[in-house]
Order: structure tokens, then sequence, then C-alpha cells
């Protein structure tokens, strides 16, 4: 039959398939009934006349169109050859043959065939119906294959994802993939086939795999691999010159169910940030639904998001906060779909401003508070301490003093892994803060804490958005050492920690939230320059002032604990009195700050109290 014929003979069953399945199910039955009699009278017809068999097929016949609409069948309820079908298939078949079976057995005028044969009917016929269905579906998933895939794939991993994907890939007729092989390195898979598509190896079997079976494409379809698993991978295909690309994580994809456009090519934030997130959904909406909540720096990077996620908990207020207008109306335009900047609930504020800060806590009465907004790039507070002194110590204090003054329950400040064994300006600012809020909380009720995470992927001024505009470029790229590496997380996994810390954090603690393994820069520009269209060069700059070659999340002395989730870690962070703070607006000289902030930000000691003027 031609392609076109075959379509017409699929739209008719389309059209007509409620009528198709009574007639297929009708015919079942006969088939049923006629091989339970063979096989009673030893495949002769001698006996038959004896029996009303033809009458009984008819009987079987309308007892299952009445059972069927009974259990769903003829409603469209289930999708073709589904298990669920199957099930009311079978319950259906029984209660048929059940039906014929008693008749007979209690009005002797109704025994149309012998019980051996009415109950041998029920397999018989449940065979021929799931069979019609079985042909119903294969023909129908031959039909949506890819009639010219462009990219032959292999497939890494054989479970629930691996199936998923291979569904997409060969039930939809415009599927640029036609996979060919499935790999996987649990042994016991070894052997398994999925949808026609066998396990052909492990990763390991990656390049002679691929050169075998002439593929060109991997497909990561582990939705909860780890970012290690993705590297190793993405390195054993760039050897064997083969495109990479993934399915998104678990809480990404829409109703758990993969779709064709949820495969996408490999991002850096796949290599570097794939820790799994178990959110205690319950312990978050406690402190945030039907809360006011204020988010400062909601124009930044994290604070966007924070604000992204917060909207999720449906507060009873959220409250943006930030001193760029333009930052305030990108943050509000991305999650509400519309930015008028007509509501009181954006703020445009600058935290050196005490006044103004007081004002905005008397005027909204916030409730939680995420204090998101810092002075971030580590080489320009380098140049200029005394700009993130006023914003990093001095805006944090006046946001924590008017939090206590207007009785804020749950604090939270954003911190970063340079506030452990600080080496620079941002990671000594980011301790006096840590310091100033465990201060709070050890004077005032409510709940003060800090989070301190890396580096964020996406956030602006990344590295790596600079290695990617560098590519772009034409090179090269600039790395400070070979040898220098990083923590890494996506933006959005550091605003669900951030929130999921707000949620279990104690009093006057520094969060740590789990990084994973840091990475080796150099490794990143190296698998850019692989990945780009034209050579690429990498050129080492020399470490800058204040840069570590590795970063650290616990300081000297801070203990690994993990009392209330794995990914977060607890430390304590010593209180400061502020009045040891108040010379440093004195100190004119850049260096001699420079010092000074290094010795106040260095300290461990446990100085108590805040000064309110």
């Amino acid at each position: 039959m031609s392609s076109r014929g075959v379509a017409a003979f699929r739209s008719i069953v389309r059209r007509h398939r409620t009528l198709v399945h009574l007639l297929v199910d009708g015919a079942a039955w006969l088939v049923g009934v006629t091989a339970a009699m063979l096989v009673r009278f030893d495949l002769t017809l001698d006996d038959w006349a004896n029996w009303k068999a033809p009458v009984a097929m008819a009987v079987a016949a309308g007892l299952q169109l009445i059972a069927g609409v009974f259990y769903g069948l003829y409603r469209g309820r289930w999708r073709t050859g589904s298990f669920d079908e199957v099930a009311a298939l079978a319950l259906s078949a029984t209660t048929v043959g059940a039906t014929l079976t008693g008749l007979g057995l209690v009005f002797s005028p109704l025994r149309l065939v012998p019980t051996s044969v009415s109950l041998a009917a029920i397999p018989a016929a449940l065979v021929a119906m799931s069979s019609a269905r079985y042909v119903h579906r294969l023909f129908s998933d031959r039909f949506l294959r890819p009639a010219q895939p462009t990219e032959r794939a292999l497939v890494f991993g054989a479970g629930e994802g691996g199936a998923q994907a291979l569904r997409v890939m060969l039930r939809n007729p415009q599927s640029p993939f036609l996979p060919v092989g499935l790999l996987d390195d649990d042994p016991h898979k070894s052997n398994l086939r999925l949808q026609g598509v066998p396990v052909v190896g492990t990763a390991a079997d990656l390049g002679a795999v691929a050169a075998r079976l002439d593929a060109t494409t991997l497909v990561v379809a582990v939705p909860s691999a780890h970012s290690q698993l993705v590297r190793d991978l993405s390195e054993a295909a760039l050897d064997h010159d083969i495109s990479v690309c993934i399915l998104p994580k678990v809480a990404e994809i829409f109703d758990g169910r993969v779709d064709l456009a949820d495969i996408r090519p490999l991002t850096e934030a796949d290599l570097l940030g794939r820790n799994q997130i178990d959110t205690d959904i319950d312990a978050i909406a406690g402190y945030l639904t039907g809360k006011r909540v204020l988010v400062t720096g909601a124009g930044g990077s994290i604070g966007s998001e924070l604000c992204h996620q917060i909207h999720r908990f449906a507060p009873a207020k959220l409250i943006m906060l930030d001193r760029d207008e333009s930052a305030l109306h990108a943050t509000q335009l991305s999650i509400y779909g519309r930015a008028l900047l007509e509501t009181r609930d954006l703020v445009v504020a600058n935290l050196r401003d005490r006044d103004r800060v007081m004002r905005v806590f008397a005027e909204h009465e916030p409730e939680v508070v995420f204090h998101a907004a810092a002075l971030k790039h580590l080489p320009l507070l380098e140049m200029y301490p005394d700009e993130g002194l006023k914003t990093n110590v001095w805006g944090s204090h006046n946001t924590l003093l008017a939090a206590r003054a207007h009785g804020v329950e749950r604090f939270v400040n954003v911190s970063t892994d340079k506030a452990a064994d600080p080496s620079s300006v941002l990671g000594y600012t980011k301790r006096l803060a840590e310091r100033l809020t465990a201060a709070v909380a050890a004077e005032g009720e409510g709940t003060y804490l800090s989070v301190r995470f890396g580096n964020v992927l996406g956030s602006r001024g990344s590295m790596l958005g600079a290695f990617e505009r560098q590519v772009a470029a034409g090179g090269p790229i600039t790395v400070t050492h070979p040898d220098v590496t990083r923590f890494f997380m996506t933006v959005q996994e550091a605003s669900q920690l951030v929130i999921q810390a707000g949620a279990v954090g104690r009093d006057g603690e520094a969060l740590v939230l789990d990084m994973g393994e840091p990475v080796k820069i150099l490794d990143v520009a190296r698998r850019l320059v692989a990945q780009a269209d034209r050579p690429i060069d990498i050129v080492f700059t020399g470490l800058r002032p204040g840069e570590k070659l590795h970063e650290v999340l616990l300081g000297d002395g801070e203990s690994d604990e993990r009392p209330a989730h794995p990914l977060i870690s607890h430390v304590t962070a010593p209180p400061i009195d502020v009045n040891r703070l108040t010379h440093l607006d004195e100190i004119v000289d850049r260096e001699a700050l420079v010092a000074e902030l290094a010795r106040l930000g260095s300290r461990s000691g446990h100085d108590v109290g805040i000064a309110v003027d």
C-alpha cells in the first residue's frame, strides 16, 4: 500500500475508532470460542452439531459490548495498546466468560457450549483482542518514526529518562534523531532492549560503539545526572567528534514527561551545575506563603531569581528593592509579564541611605527579608575598597537595623564563598556582613542568618559569559592561572537553596551551600575552544590582587555539619560590635583601609553587640 493509502486508512480508523474496536472484539470472541471448541474436541468438528457454538459466539460478542462500555473500553479513555487498556480488556473478557459459564450452569437450556469451552475462550479471546491492539500500536509507531532523520543517536541511560527519550524520538516524524543504541553502566541492563533499541555498551564503549553504528550524536537521558558524569561523557564525546545533547533536570520537565523540544544541546551550565535539590516545599511555604517579603538587590542576578522563586509561594506582598530602576523594570516584566512600574511594591532606594531604608521598612513592614544587594566584582573592590565598605558593610548594617527596628521575623543575608578565609576586599566586607548579621541575631528577636555560596552561572559578569563573548570575538580566552579552580552553581539552584536555607537556618548561623566539586577553569576554556568553529588561543594573565588559586566554602575552624539538609552545612558566624568598625570611615589611604578590613574581616573573635545611632 502506498504512503497516501496508509495515511487514508489510518484516518478512517481514527474517525471510527469505537466501531473498529467493537468489531475487532466481537471477532475476537468468534476466534476464542472456535479455538476452545477445537481444543476441547481434539481439533475435530465431529461433536460440534451437539452444541450451539455460533449462538455462543453471538452472545459473547453482545456481552463484550456491555462489559466494554461498563469498563470504559469504548469511550476513548486509554491509548490503544496501553497497559491500562489491556487491564480493562482482561476485566471485560473475564466478565464475559464468567457470565457465559454461569448462565449455562444455572439454566441448562442456556448451556450453549461445554463449560470448559466457555472458560478456555476467556484467555483465547483476550489474546486475540490484545494482539489486534498490539498490531495497531506497532503499525502506528512505525508510521510515526522519523522519515529522514539527520542524526544517528546513541542514548545514555536505559532508565525511565531513556525510555521517554526513545519514545519521543521514534514517534515523531519530524524528529532529527534516529536512536540506534543505548549505553548504560548498569551491568544488569546489558541485555535490555527498549522499544526495539538494544543496550550496546557502557560509557567506556562510546567511541567504539559510535564508530560501529555510525552514530554522530550522544543524548544524555539521565535527568538526575551529576555534573561529573556529564563532564566525563562530554569529554569522551569530544575525543570522538560526537555532539552531545541532554535532557533537562526532572524539575524542569513539565508534568515529568519528556518532549522532543526538551532534548537540547549541552551547555556549560549542564557541565558545571547539575546538583539535584530535594526542596522541602512545606517548610518553604510555611515561612513565605501569606507573608510580606522584601528582597534587596532585586534587579541583580540572584535577587531577581529569588523574586521569581518567592513569587511561586504566594506571599502576601513581594517588595522588590534596588537602586537600579531599569533592573527593577526587567525583574517585574519577567515575573508578571508586564512592567508598568505603577505599584509601591517596586522600591528604588540606596541601602547606604539609612533614613531612606528606615522609611521603606516603616511603609511596607516586611516579615521576611532576603538581603542580596552587594558590590561583588573582586578587582574593582580592590581598587575602590571604600565603595565595598559603604555598600557591603554599611548598607548591610542599615538593612539589619531597619529589620530589627520593625520586627522582621526572618532575615537572610546572601553571602559568598569569598567570606571563608577571606583574602580580598570582597571577602572581608562580606565576612563583616556575616558577623554583623550574627550580632543582630544575638540581641534581637526573629531569626537572622547568612547563606554562603560560590560562583553563579548566568549571573551578570560571570566567567562563562566572558568566555563566550571572547570566543565570539575570535579570542583569545583569558585565564588567570592554569591551575585555578572555582565552585559553580546555576542561579536557579542557588536561589532555591537560599530559600531552603532560610527555612532551616538558626539564629546567627552562616549556612554554606554544597557546590559539588570545584571545577578547573582551564578545562572549561578548553571545552569552549574545542566547540568553536575556528582556532581560539588561551592566554594566562596571572592571578589578580586578592584572588585565590582555590576557593574554599568552609573557613579555618569551621566544621561541616548538616543537621537539616544534605546540601547545606551549618557554621557559627562570630558576632562583631559595630562600634569597632566606625573608624573605617576615617581611613583615606586605600592600602591602609584594605589592611584594616583584612584585620577585622579575618578576625574570629566573639565580640557581641550592635550599636544603633
